[in-house]
């Protein structure tokens, strides 16, 4: 057995959003490296789908993480199932894009009730839980386009602003009391929320098993920030300390000007976009 499975068996992790892409991936690593997974996730077929597909002690749940009771009820079936949650996991996100005056408040609103309050939801959860115990990690999925806003994106990228700094306030608070708090942020990753984005020149598109890994790998060793790639942390802390105009230049020779606007009326997001506004639930 590997040195990380011995320090990851048994663990009791819960993933928010897990039957698809970036959770699903980490639901696998995690299983792999013996922690006791649930997959939590609004299309129950697709999360038992995904836990036939891993195997081990992956547990599939019904949950919608835009209703605070869901959440509650979702830790206490993986509690009462796994045992106490070791490591709590917000990754449900939804991305639409959309030009900002062609958006409607619906859409906006559910960008919010998912990608936001539901990471506060969990997070306030999780934490009431762990902290008896005086220790824990929640774990929360954010995006670099939490810290640049892109075109196309605004709503979105606000979202994971949010994230990032909610975050960054709960462990300023809670962290003195034993929980760690990692913030991930991947860059463009082939997802299907990601359909029809092309890649950037020099910051290139990610799979999400490379996401999976650093989860893991904070997992082991609990660290705040967590970028990936990993090359994308000084290019951010770098263009954040120039003038907003340098940055502006720098992310425009980049494409992150139109790199989500480019994407818009592809035909490839269309599935996609029904399912993350809501016209199309399943």
């Amino acid at each position: 057995m590997s040195e990380s499975a011995e320090q990851l068996k048994g663990r009791v992790v819960a993933i928010t959003g897990a039957g698809r892409g970036i959770g699903a991936a980490t639901a696998a690593a995690l299983t792999r490296e013996g922690a006791r997974v649930a997959i939590g996730d609004i299309d129950l077929d697709i999360a038992k789908a995904t836990a036939e597909r891993i195997g081990g002690d992956t547990l599939a749940l019904p949950l919608d993480v835009t209703s605070a009771g869901s959440v509650a009820a979702f830790m206490d079936t993986v509690e009462s199932n796994l045992g106490p949650i070791d490591v709590y996991i917000n990754n449900a996100g939804v991305m639409p894009l959309s030009c900002l005056l062609d958006e409607d408040d619906a859409t906006i609103d559910r960008i919010f009730a998912i990608n936001t309050r539901a990471m506060i939801h969990g997070t306030r959860e999780a934490a009431r839980r762990m902290l008896p115990r005086g220790h824990g990690h929640i774990i929360n999925v954010a995006s670099t386009a939490g810290k640049a806003g892109i075109a196309g994106s605004a709503t979105y990228s606000a979202s994971k602003a949010a994230v990032i700094q909610y975050t960054e306030g709960a462990y300023a608070e809670l962290h003195p009391q034993g929980l760690d708090f990692s913030i991930v942020m991947p860059g463009i990753t082939r997802t299907e929320l990601t359909a029809g984005v092309e890649d950037m020149p020099a910051f290139r598109a990610i799979t999400p098993e490379l996401v999976a890994d650093a989860i893991v790998a904070a997992v082991l060793k609990p660290r705040l920030e967590v970028f990936v790639p990993a090359s994308a942390r000084p290019l951010f802390n770098i263009t954040r300390l120039l003038p907003f105009s340098v940055g502006q230049w720098i992310g425009k020779k980049m494409g992150a000007d139109h790199v989500f606007m480019d994407a818009l009326d592809r035909p490839e997001r269309s599935s996609y976009e029904a399912r993350a506004t809501g016209k199309d639930p399943q």
